[in-house]
Protein backbone atom coordinates (compact mmCIF):
# COMPACT_ATOMS: atom_id res chain seq x y z
CA UNK A 1 0.00 0.00 0.00
CA UNK A 2 1.18 3.52 -0.74
CA UNK A 3 1.64 6.16 1.90
CA UNK A 4 -1.32 8.34 2.79
CA UNK A 5 -1.19 12.07 3.43
CA UNK A 6 -3.43 13.76 5.98
CA UNK A 7 -3.87 17.44 6.80
CA UNK A 8 -5.10 18.63 10.20
CA UNK A 9 -4.72 21.43 12.74
CA UNK A 10 -1.77 19.71 14.42
CA UNK A 11 0.72 16.94 13.74
CA UNK A 12 -0.80 14.81 16.53
CA UNK A 13 -4.28 15.09 15.08
CA UNK A 14 -3.11 14.32 11.53
CA UNK A 15 -1.25 11.22 12.70
CA UNK A 16 -4.26 10.09 14.79
CA UNK A 17 -6.52 10.35 11.75
CA UNK A 18 -4.05 8.42 9.58
CA UNK A 19 -3.65 5.65 12.17
CA UNK A 20 -7.43 5.32 12.48
CA UNK A 21 -7.75 5.06 8.70
CA UNK A 22 -4.93 2.52 8.43
CA UNK A 23 -5.88 0.55 11.53
CA UNK A 24 -2.26 0.54 12.71
CA UNK A 25 -0.39 1.66 15.80
CA UNK A 26 2.20 4.45 15.91
CA UNK A 27 5.05 1.94 16.11
CA UNK A 28 4.00 0.36 12.80
CA UNK A 29 4.31 3.45 10.64
CA UNK A 30 6.84 6.05 9.57
CA UNK A 31 5.73 9.67 9.71
CA UNK A 32 7.13 12.53 7.65
CA UNK A 33 5.97 16.12 8.00
CA UNK A 34 5.23 17.27 4.46
CA UNK A 35 4.15 20.78 5.41
CA UNK A 36 4.47 22.62 8.70
CA UNK A 37 1.33 24.47 9.70
CA UNK A 38 0.93 27.85 11.31
CA UNK A 39 -1.70 29.33 13.58
CA UNK A 40 -1.97 32.70 11.89
CA UNK A 41 -3.19 35.85 13.60
CA UNK A 42 -6.56 35.50 15.34
CA UNK A 43 -7.15 32.44 13.17
CA UNK A 44 -6.59 34.36 9.91
CA UNK A 45 -3.97 32.95 7.54
CA UNK A 46 -3.79 29.69 9.48
CA UNK A 47 -2.43 26.68 7.59
CA UNK A 48 -2.84 23.02 8.47
CA UNK A 49 -0.04 20.57 9.12
CA UNK A 50 0.28 17.88 6.44
CA UNK A 51 1.91 14.53 7.23
CA UNK A 52 2.78 11.49 5.14
CA UNK A 53 2.23 8.20 6.99
CA UNK A 54 3.73 4.99 5.59
CA UNK A 55 3.04 1.47 6.96
CA UNK A 56 6.25 -0.44 7.72
CA UNK A 57 7.15 -3.95 6.55
CA UNK A 58 5.17 -3.71 3.33
CA UNK A 59 5.70 -6.54 0.87
CA UNK A 60 4.09 -7.86 -2.27
CA UNK A 61 1.47 -10.21 -0.86
CA UNK A 62 -1.57 -10.87 -3.05
CA UNK A 63 -4.82 -9.27 -2.00
CA UNK A 64 -6.52 -12.65 -2.13
CA UNK A 65 -4.00 -14.04 0.32
CA UNK A 66 -4.51 -11.17 2.76
CA UNK A 67 -8.26 -11.48 2.27
CA UNK A 68 -8.17 -15.09 3.45
CA UNK A 69 -6.01 -14.15 6.43
CA UNK A 70 -8.29 -11.26 7.39
CA UNK A 71 -11.44 -13.34 7.18
CA UNK A 72 -9.92 -16.12 9.25
CA UNK A 73 -8.63 -13.70 11.89
CA UNK A 74 -12.05 -12.09 12.26
CA UNK A 75 -13.82 -15.45 12.38
CA UNK A 76 -11.43 -16.66 15.09
CA UNK A 77 -12.07 -13.53 17.18
CA UNK A 78 -15.84 -13.92 16.81
CA UNK A 79 -15.74 -17.61 17.70
CA UNK A 80 -13.63 -16.79 20.74
CA UNK A 81 -16.40 -14.54 22.04
CA UNK A 82 -19.12 -17.07 21.29
CA UNK A 83 -20.64 -15.05 18.44
CA UNK A 84 -22.07 -17.04 15.54
CA UNK A 85 -22.29 -14.83 12.46
CA UNK A 86 -21.63 -14.77 8.73
CA UNK A 87 -18.90 -12.62 7.19
CA UNK A 88 -19.53 -10.97 3.83
CA UNK A 89 -16.25 -10.13 2.07
CA UNK A 90 -15.77 -7.40 -0.53
CA UNK A 91 -12.49 -6.18 -2.03
CA UNK A 92 -12.32 -2.63 -3.35
CA UNK A 93 -9.44 -1.75 -5.65
CA UNK A 94 -8.10 1.78 -5.95
CA UNK A 95 -4.93 1.92 -8.01
CA UNK A 96 -2.15 0.38 -5.94
CA UNK A 97 -4.28 0.51 -2.82
CA UNK A 98 -6.87 -2.15 -2.03
CA UNK A 99 -9.35 -2.27 0.81
CA UNK A 100 -10.89 -5.44 2.19
CA UNK A 101 -14.34 -4.95 3.65
CA UNK A 102 -15.60 -7.54 6.15
CA UNK A 103 -19.28 -7.03 6.96
CA UNK A 104 -20.54 -9.16 9.85
CA UNK A 105 -24.12 -10.37 9.45
CA UNK A 106 -26.27 -12.13 12.02
CA UNK A 107 -28.65 -11.69 14.93
CA UNK A 108 -28.17 -9.55 18.04
CA UNK A 109 -24.84 -8.07 16.98
CA UNK A 110 -25.23 -4.76 18.80
CA UNK A 111 -22.58 -5.91 21.29
CA UNK A 112 -20.01 -5.74 18.48
CA UNK A 113 -20.80 -2.09 17.80
CA UNK A 114 -20.72 -0.69 21.32
CA UNK A 115 -21.27 2.88 22.44
CA UNK A 116 -20.63 5.28 19.56
CA UNK A 117 -19.10 2.37 17.64
CA UNK A 118 -16.17 2.08 20.07
CA UNK A 119 -16.24 -1.73 20.20
CA UNK A 120 -16.37 -1.97 16.42
CA UNK A 121 -13.44 0.44 16.09
CA UNK A 122 -11.40 -1.63 18.55
CA UNK A 123 -12.29 -4.84 16.68
CA UNK A 124 -11.20 -3.34 13.36
CA UNK A 125 -7.94 -2.12 14.89
CA UNK A 126 -7.23 -5.59 16.30
CA UNK A 127 -7.96 -7.33 12.99
CA UNK A 128 -5.64 -4.94 11.10
CA UNK A 129 -2.94 -5.38 13.71
CA UNK A 130 -3.01 -9.19 13.54
CA UNK A 131 -3.32 -9.34 9.75
CA UNK A 132 -0.43 -6.95 9.14
CA UNK A 133 1.83 -8.98 11.40
CA UNK A 134 0.83 -12.37 10.00
CA UNK A 135 0.95 -11.35 6.33
CA UNK A 136 3.88 -8.94 6.75
CA UNK A 137 1.97 -6.68 4.42
CA UNK A 138 -0.66 -3.99 4.69
CA UNK A 139 -3.99 -4.01 2.91
CA UNK A 140 -6.60 -1.90 4.67
CA UNK A 141 -9.26 -4.01 6.39
CA UNK A 142 -12.59 -2.37 7.22
CA UNK A 143 -14.76 -4.27 9.68
CA UNK A 144 -18.46 -3.44 9.77
CA UNK A 145 -21.64 -4.85 11.29
CA UNK A 146 -24.58 -4.99 8.88
CA UNK A 147 -23.66 -1.67 7.26
CA UNK A 148 -23.43 0.26 10.55
CA UNK A 149 -20.41 2.33 9.48
CA UNK A 150 -22.06 3.49 6.25
CA UNK A 151 -25.18 4.59 8.13
CA UNK A 152 -23.18 6.19 10.94
CA UNK A 153 -20.89 8.11 8.60
CA UNK A 154 -23.81 9.44 6.56
CA UNK A 155 -25.51 10.52 9.80
CA UNK A 156 -22.31 12.34 10.82
CA UNK A 157 -22.13 14.13 7.47
CA UNK A 158 -25.72 15.29 7.85
CA UNK A 159 -25.02 16.39 11.43
CA UNK A 160 -21.93 18.31 10.31
CA UNK A 161 -23.88 20.19 7.63
CA UNK A 162 -26.74 20.97 10.01
CA UNK A 163 -24.45 22.29 12.75
CA UNK A 164 -22.43 24.27 10.22
CA UNK A 165 -25.63 26.04 9.18
CA UNK A 166 -26.39 26.68 12.85
CA UNK A 167 -22.96 28.17 13.51
CA UNK A 168 -23.19 30.30 10.40
CA UNK A 169 -26.62 31.56 11.47
CA UNK A 170 -25.85 32.29 15.12
CA UNK A 171 -22.13 33.03 14.96
CA UNK A 172 -21.66 30.88 18.06
CA UNK A 173 -19.33 27.85 18.06
CA UNK A 174 -20.68 24.35 18.64
CA UNK A 175 -18.83 21.44 20.27
CA UNK A 176 -19.83 17.87 19.45
CA UNK A 177 -19.66 14.82 21.70
CA UNK A 178 -16.36 12.90 21.97
CA UNK A 179 -15.63 10.83 18.87
CA UNK A 180 -13.02 8.43 17.59
CA UNK A 181 -10.32 9.73 15.25
CA UNK A 182 -12.06 8.10 12.29
CA UNK A 183 -15.37 9.80 13.05
CA UNK A 184 -13.69 13.16 13.66
CA UNK A 185 -12.12 12.78 10.23
CA UNK A 186 -15.59 12.47 8.66
CA UNK A 187 -16.61 15.82 10.18
CA UNK A 188 -13.35 17.51 9.22
CA UNK A 189 -13.60 16.34 5.61
CA UNK A 190 -17.28 17.19 5.28
CA UNK A 191 -16.69 20.80 6.33
CA UNK A 192 -13.19 21.27 4.91
CA UNK A 193 -14.39 23.35 1.95
CA UNK A 194 -17.20 25.12 3.78
CA UNK A 195 -16.63 28.87 3.22
CA UNK A 196 -18.34 29.90 6.46
CA UNK A 197 -17.06 27.57 9.19
CA UNK A 198 -13.90 25.76 10.26
CA UNK A 199 -13.33 22.76 12.52
CA UNK A 200 -10.83 21.93 15.22
CA UNK A 201 -10.29 18.89 17.44
CA UNK A 202 -10.13 19.76 21.13
CA UNK A 203 -9.59 17.75 24.30
CA UNK A 204 -7.31 14.84 25.08
CA UNK A 205 -7.39 11.07 24.65
CA UNK A 206 -10.83 9.46 24.56
CA UNK A 207 -12.35 12.85 25.29
CA UNK A 208 -11.24 14.44 22.02
CA UNK A 209 -14.11 16.09 20.19
CA UNK A 210 -14.72 18.51 17.36
CA UNK A 211 -15.57 22.18 17.71
CA UNK A 212 -17.11 24.04 14.79
CA UNK A 213 -16.34 27.76 14.58
CA UNK A 214 -17.54 30.57 12.41
CA UNK A 215 -14.59 31.67 10.25
CA UNK A 216 -13.10 34.84 11.68
CA UNK A 217 -14.24 34.02 15.23
CA UNK A 218 -11.48 35.58 17.32
CA UNK A 219 -12.58 33.76 20.47
CA UNK A 220 -11.46 30.37 19.14
CA UNK A 221 -8.38 28.62 20.44
CA UNK A 222 -5.46 28.86 18.03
Amino acid sequence: MESIEISAKSEEEAVDIALAELGLSRSEVDVVIVKKGRTGLFGFGAEEVRVRVTPREMSAVSTSGVQDVAQEVLRTLLNGTGIDADIHVEVKHGGEQSTISLDIEGDDLGILIGRRGETLTALQYLVNLIVSRQARSYVGVVVDVEGYRKRRYEALRQLARRLADQVRSTGRPVTLEPMSAGERRIIHLELRDNPYVSTQSVGQGDGRKIAIFSKGDRSRTA
